[in-house]
């Protein structure tokens, strides 16, 4: 490593460099909160007016920045921007690291800080107990070791094949994602078939054989309650996982992070235990936008990545269909009822902080439309297909995500050497 350095961040980087002034150009902002950041991953950001945009609604974006969580930053919420907006706008809960030219290289950059000795070191700095923080000063400060820009630029492009190819995924996943969403909606609220218009009963409004069903008629029985004590015994289980609220928006995108227990093999929890097609629907939450009413499908090729041995957690129902071709149709149709709101059953009562869902209201009122046998066989199975590769590309997500973290550290203390690679930059 002779000619790496040893050298403050501070020198290398410019933070918040720029801010929304009364000047600023643009009507109209693309605003990024702290929960459109997640680990290495942005959702899609809120399109505000400058007049209703929150007043922490002041960071400018540009190409080849990084921005960083400066709350709670054990978060790991972090994301890099190759190609910014020019109305981009992240919080003031952000710090927009922009690097200095010629000194660092942008991308380079970001696996630095994104990196877990870096979180580490930016927690051990983190202020305040309610809301844990670090200021740009922390990070200005940390002494890193510095290659030679050439080695850096190596580095960078080796994590980034692994990016490049988990972003490939991403959009592959959110592309078969919405060909599900789509077949359900042109299925069963346009009654056409692969383009052909079903016959409609004037009687029913349906096409014929067709008919509206409660949800509970659909389902041989939900399961509610704790988590259960955990121990370890004969008793017990090995150690398994349990999929909560926080785990459903995640999981078909290959972030399996079920948390690990055991359980005793009599309690609540041992009948909590999921199959093919079994639905994890979320009762609680803490707001109405976040969680309540999300749910999560169950299939054999997403079960085999627990080793088949997981558990549906506290504030979710376990909802088990009567047959299993009827998942697919339950878990469109509750995702197509909670995002357009098309039912007042969905009713949602706050106690104390906690947002609950009516779920009992929910199985015993709400009409689902239930096609023929036949049509419902042949929904399933072209759905099927969908969720399987959603699912395959998830997991091979995970692989990719675990390989590119081992390599990050070692790149980045030169435990691997670059300089004999043959790498474009």
């Amino acid at each position: 490593m002779s000619e790496w350095q040893e050298i403050k961040l501070g020198g290398l980087i410019d933070i918040n460099q720029s801010s929304i002034g009364r000047n600023y150009e643009f009507e109209n902002i693309r605003y990024y909160d702290i929960s459109s950041i997640g680990t290495g991953v942005a959702e899609d950001p809120k399109n505000l007016s400058i007049s209703e945009a929150p007043s922490r609604a002041k960071r400018i974006i540009k190409d080849g920045d990084t921005i960083l969580a400066t709350v709670r930053p054990g978060n790991r919420s972090f994301y890099y921007f190759k190609k910014a907006r020019e109305n981009d706008i992240a919080s003031t809960g952000f710090a927009v690291i922009s690097p200095k030219n010629n000194l660092i290289d942008n991308k380079f950059l970001y696996y630095l800080t994104s990196a877990q000795s870096f979180t580490n070191y930016l927690v051990s700095n983190e202020q305040g107990a309610t809301y844990p923080a670090i200021t740009p000063s922390v990070i200005n400060r940390v002494k890193i070791n510095l290659p030679p820009l050439p080695t850096q630029q190596k580095i960078a492009k080796i994590l980034s094949n692994y990016d490049d190819l988990i972003e490939n995924n991403l959009k592959r996943i959110k592309l078969l994602e919405e060909s599900a969403r789509l077949t359900y909606e042109e299925w069963f609220l346009r009654f056409r078939i692969d383009g052909k218009k079903l016959e409609i009963d004037q009687a029913t409004g349906l096409p014929f054989g067709w008919e509206k069903v409660k949800v509970n008629s659909l389902v041989s029985h939900y399961i509610g309650g704790g988590w259960g004590e955990e121990s370890i015994s004969d008793d017990f289980s090995d150690e398994a996982y349990v999929i909560r609220g926080t785990d459903i928006d995640n999981m078909p995108y290959g972030k399996l992070e079920g948390a690990p227990l055991r359980y005793h093999k009599t309690s609540n929890l041992a009948s909590r235990k999921l199959q093919n097609k079994d639905i994890v629907f979320e009762v609680s939450g803490g707001s109405k936008t976040e969680g309540v009413a999300k749910t999560l499908l169950m299939t054999d090729n997403l079960l085999e990545q627990f080793n088949n041995d997981v558990m549906c957690a506290s504030f979710c129902k376990l909802v088990r269909p009567k047959e299993q071709c009827l998942g697919n149709l339950l878990h469109l149709s509750f995702k197509y009822l909670r995002n357009s709101k098309a039912t007042e059953v969905f009713e949602i009562k706050s106690a104390s902080s906690i947002i609950n869902y009516n779920w009992e209201a929910f199985i015993k009122h709400q009409d689902l439309i239930m096609p023929s046998h036949d049509v419902l066989l042949n929904f399933d199975k072209k759905v099927d297909v969908l969720v399987n590769e959603i699912y395959n590309l998830g997991h091979q997500n995970q692989l990719l995500q675990e390989a590119r973290d081992i390599l990050l550290p070692r790149l980045m203390t030169n435990v691997i050497d670059t300089d004999e690679l043959d790498i474009a930059v």
